[in-house]
């Protein structure tokens, strides 16, 4: 006789996930592993091997060496390292195969949990072009654009001109801004579409476009949802993120300052009908654009099936952890959480530090980290992928942690984030911590009058170029301090710092000193100066200056100055050894791609000489000037550091030019 007082079967937690990533998101999904007491596997590449997720981790597995393709982007190599480690679900964290549907069914066919949607649902949200006809279908709203798949280019210039310009190109299989063109002239409509044709192919494998209505000064505005297996889909409200640089996001923040209680439930209520569209299971966001001048006319761009990077400020204003929610998810179990339920508490703003330098156009920057001060604190959260002596190479994305703060409204955690922003040393890497802090003192920001192209056009007032007094005054007085003696023994007045000399006035020290992309500076120390193992503090007019150093770097409120000494007698020598040649240096840490050219070739100026790839981001180093190439020091494959030398180019003579 069966037993109907038997209690119905509860889904079982995992007892090992695998995480396949790396970073600050492979760090954050091992806390909440570990908070859960389920067993995290950490898997790395011969340039991760001493990274902070892999000591975190319950236990690791070197999945191949440095470059992604051959580790992290290897489907085979990480179902190996789940199947050795007995991991039963694998956390595929963001970015590199969080969005493969490939990789989804990969796991799902070797037995594996994907802790994320259905791979259906993965391609159906990848292709823009059927997502946007899905969740039109589902009654969500879409900016106004171009219907169908494979369109030729003359298809897409008629679709263009009935939208009317200006027009947004995009590339139906990516994302990240790449291959994306903004078309104000339908003169140029033709060329624009074989670029950005030519860019999608190049990034996606796919040159699939479609056009879309620009809106001037739109807002990007995401809805967070939630949906189990059992048909329950909520969402926890949105995030503002039209802080943007390149089609970048920089700052994101909950809620946002533009929606009303009722703008807010219909776009929640928008997000989960093209959740449902598509079957969606798992954490995911619906991203929408929206015109600043009239926000209850939100449209559907589309859907990242995966955590987003930004997704603590989200878990700051509800109390929820979606990486808990996204375990339990995959593990079967229902949301145990309806609408009604979800409170926006709050206010809470994150920050992305990443490694590049805004003095230098934002060009990646890579290097050791030397000294490290991450903020911490009452409503301040650091999620974080660094330690001290972390090596930051070019190989993979940029972004080193992210900075968030929490307060009970939103100048509250303005206010905080400025500070831990102004509190994070970083130095042996080049951020963008001061630059951010600077956003967001900007006045526009404080009042929450955001746009997607505010970052561009205020940018040239938020990056300063040049090095403050004080910053050589400091370095300095770090070298002048290296130089005296040491010991309670007799001193030798000769190597006594202080301008001595027979038969005449002391001559005051003076040091030559070098920033990275600045003419050499001879910097005399004048103030007075404190110097310890780890700060120096230098007074300067009246005013006191305190830094953190490490080695030739020094920073302070975020901002960091690399200040090398410089031998003008060895560059005198160089001068004239190349007798007006100009040397073509790395401008940023890299591997060289792409080389054109060998010694003796005859070059124009502009000409295309070399390629260095960094972090993603491609930088082509052309000739200064008509001339031959005198010396090439580098081959494809070649890792440079930042400035180091790539090329000379002897310039032609102009007898020569002439004849």
């Amino acid at each position: 006789m069966e037993n109907t007082n038997e209690m119905p079967r509860m889904p079982r937690m995992f007892d090992t996930v695998l995480v396949a990533n790396r970073g600050e998101i492979a760090v954050r999904v091992i806390r909440t592993l570990r908070s859960m007491g389920v067993r995290s596997v950490a898997v790395f590449s011969d340039a991760d091997a001493d990274a902070r997720h892999v000591r975190e981790a319950d236990e690791s597995v070197r999945i191949g060496p440095a470059p992604a393709t051959e580790s992290y982007l290897s489907v085979e190599r990480l179902l190996e390292a789940a199947r050795r480690t007995g991991a039963q679900a694998v956390h595929p964290g963001y970015g590199f195969l969080a969005e493969n549907a490939g990789f989804a069914r990969a796991c799902e066919e070797a037995g594996l949990v994907f802790i994320g949607p259905s791979a259906d649902a993965i391609a159906l949200m990848g292709d823009k072009i059927r997502a946007k006809e899905t969740v039109q279908a589902a009654g969500v709203p879409v900016v106004p654009g171009s219907s169908g798949s494979g369109l030729t280019d003359g298809q897409l210039a008629d679709a263009a001109r009935e939208i009317g310009t200006p027009v947004l190109l995009k590339p139906s299989a990516g994302g990240g801004g790449k291959g994306m063109r903004l078309v104000r002239d339908a003169a140029v409509l033709a060329d624009e579409i074989a670029a950005a044709r030519r860019e999608a192919r190049a990034s996606f494998g796919d040159d699939t476009l479609l056009v879309e209505r620009w809106i001037d000064r739109p807002r990007h505005i995401e809805i967070q949802v939630l949906a189990d297996g059992h048909g329950n889909v909520v969402h926890l409200g949105e995030r503002e993120c039209s802080l943007q640089r390149r089609h970048q996001k920089v700052i994101e923040e909950a809620p946002s300052v533009l929606l009303d209680e009722a703008t807010r439930a219909a776009m929640g209520e928008a997000a989960v009908q093209a959740a449902r569209s598509c079957g969606y299971r798992g954490a995911g966001t619906v991203e929408f654009i929206v015109p600043g001048s009239d926000p209850s006319s939100y449209y559907f761009m589309e859907m990242n099936t995966r955590l987003q990077v930004e997704h603590p400020v989200t878990e700051l204003v509800t109390g929820l952890d979606l990486v808990e929610c996204q375990l339990r998810v995959a593990a079967g179990e229902p949301l145990g959480l309806a609408q009604e339920d979800v409170r926006l508490t709050g206010h809470a703003i994150e920050a992305r530090l990443c490694a590049e330098d805004p003095a230098r156009g934002f060009l990646p920057s890579g290097g050791t980290v030397l000294r490290l001060r991450e903020p911490e604190g009452d409503g301040v959260r650091t999620d974080s992928g660094l330690s001290e002596g972390t090596e930051v190479g070019s190989l993979y994305d940029p972004m080193l942690s992210k900075v968030i703060a929490y307060g009970p409204d939103r100048q509250t955690a303005l206010r905080k984030l400025r500070a831990a922003l102004a509190g994070t040393v970083t130095l042996g890497v080049q951020t963008n911590a001061g630059f951010l802090r600077r956003l967001l003192a900007h006045p526009a920001v404080v009042a929450g009058e955001l746009d997607t192209g505010l970052v561009e056009r205020e940018v040239d007032g938020l990056v300063s170029t040049d090095v403050p007094e004080e910053v050589y005054e400091a370095a300095a007085a770090v070298r002048l301090d290296a130089l005296r003696p040491r010991g309670d023994g007799w001193t030798d007045p000769f190597s006594v710092p202080n301008g001595w000399r027979t038969g005449g006035e002391p001559k005051p020290v003076a040091f030559h000193l070098r920033a990275p992309g600045l003419e050499p500076a001879t910097h005399t120390p004048r103030g007075t100066h404190t110097v310890t193992h780890d700060r120096v503090s230098v007074t300067l007019d009246g005013v006191r200056h305190s830094f953190h150093r490490a080695a030739d770097w020094l920073g302070r409120d975020g901002d960091a100055w690399h200040v090398r000494d410089h031998d003008p007698v060895a560059a005198s020598l160089n001068r004239a050894a190349h007798a007006g040649a100009d040397s073509l240096t790395a401008p940023m840490p890299g591997t060289v791609t792409v080389v054109k050219v060998a010694v003796g070739d005859e070059v124009s100026a502009g000409q295309s000489l070399l390629v260095v790839e960094a972090m993603k981001m491609e930088h082509v180093i052309s000739a200064p000037h008509a001339g031959t190439v005198a010396e090439l020091d580098v081959a494809p494959g070649t890792t440079v550091a930042m400035d180091q030398v790539l090329a000379v180019v002897a310039p032609t003579d102009e007898g020569e030019e002439t004849a």
